[in-house]
């Protein structure tokens, strides 16, 4: 049996965004007993030279949507980093899940061997679709994921793996 580039990417990625907004959901109801203010939470990070929750969820969505977009072979999408709330970055995630929704299969599989060039500060970054998914995209993905996840877990918001793992497909 084979997996198509579609199957591997929007599926996962969909998975993991509702979990990391279910994470949220969590979070801010911690914040609400706990009588803290949703900032403090938003600020928080595991060591000073890390980005804090806020924007390891800003990197994590433009991880699924840039993906998806490049894959594609269109311009990859960009939502500007402006999120202070809780509200904020749910409605950002909410905005990755229809951009993720929005193409379909036959825009994505076959993109296995699609030149992807990614400009960054440090210069081009080139690879074939199949390694920029599965060597780049997820792995950032993920990363980001479990940093906002460790970050809740570290302030005391009561979540655990299958919190992070979200609604699994069967």
């Amino acid at each position: 049996m084979t997996i198509s580039m579609y199957q591997a990417s929007a599926p996962v990625y969909l998975q993991y965004l509702n979990s990391v907004s279910g994470l949220l959901d969590k979070a801010e109801a911690f914040a609400e007993a706990k009588k803290i203010d949703p900032a403090r939470l938003l600020d928080a990070r595991l060591y000073p030279d890390m980005h804090p929750l806020v924007k390891q969820v800003q990197i994590f969505t433009d991880q699924a949507t840039r993906g998806m977009s490049r894959l594609a072979g269109s311009e990859p999408a960009s939502f500007p980093d402006t999120e202070t709330s809780f509200a904020e970055l749910k409605a950002r995630i909410a905005r990755a899940i229809a951009h993720v929704q929005g193409f379909r299969p036959e825009q994505i599989d076959g993109s296995e061997s699609r030149d992807i060039v990614m400009k960054t500060p440090r210069g081009d970054l080139t690879f074939k679709g199949q390694q920029y998914l599965l060597a780049f995209s997820l792995p950032n993905f993920f990363f980001h994921a479990t940093a906002a996840y460790a970050i809740l877990r570290h302030v005391g918001v009561e979540i655990g793996k299958m919190d992070f793992m979200g609604g699994m497909p069967r």
